[in-house]
């Protein structure tokens, strides 16, 4: 019975091997997989990470090389990162038309020739949001105004058309249809940031200009 036992050992530990050597065989080849597929994750994150600081620098370059608009027609925000017409618009109350006086065609074609003087790669865009602003009631027969939700919606369609005015003023002459160009018109009313303390409150009346590169489409 002995000798039985033993002839029925030895196949039952040999298959009980082979068994355990397949299991570890599909292990390894599942790890190997799994190694594989996390490497190769690992490549493709590297890749897109050395992407996106090319475009980084990109548009770094071409944001310092924008800064050379600064000057007659605009000055630069450092702290808001935007630019600001140098111009002081003076609009009449409630109005949004834009006195011929000051030549605001210029500072339009101003942008335009900072754009194509950077000639950058064919897959930069440029989004160039014009921001109208409103200043405050100041009078203090007229200051509850300033909170009440009629005249801050109204604060809001004023500056945006005024925004909007300065648009159809560039349109007459400058050409910003491109492909590179997206403009959009905005306006901010009684808010947004960078704005003048109460003490000059008038001066916000006016325009902010953003110019934002962007790698690819808008």
């Amino acid at each position: 019975m002995e000798a039985q036992s033993k002839g029925f050992f030895w196949p039952s530990f040999a298959d009980l091997m082979t068994s355990l050597f397949v299991v570890m065989l599909v292990l390894f080849i599942l790890s190997f997989k799994l190694f594989k597929d996390r490497e190769q994750e690992l490549v493709d994150q590297n890749e897109k990470l050395e992407v996106i600081e090319q475009e980084y620098n990109k548009i770094k370059e071409i944001e310092t090389a924008l800064m050379g608009i600064s000057g007659e027609f605009f000055k630069y925000d450092a702290i808001n990162k935007r630019h600001e017409l140098a111009i002081q618009v003076e609009f009449d109350k409630n109005s949004d038309y834009i006195k011929p006086r000051y030549q605001l065609q210029e500072a339009g074609r101003a942008i335009k020739e900072a754009i194509s003087d950077v000639q950058p790669a064919q897959d930069v865009r440029y989004l160039i949001i014009i921001e109208g602003m409103a200043a405050r009631y100041g009078d203090v027969r007229e200051i509850y105004k300033n909170n009440e939700s009629y005249y801050i919606d109204y604060a809001y369609a004023l500056s945006y058309q005024r925004a909007l005015a300065l648009k159809k003023l560039w349109d007459e002459k400058i050409d910003f249809t491109g492909p590179e160009y997206e403009l959009i018109v905005a306006g901010s009313g009684f808010y947004g940031k960078g704005r003048y303390e109460p003490a000059e409150e008038e001066k916000n009346k006016r325009f902010l200009i953003q110019i934002i590169p962007k790698v690819g489409k808008i």
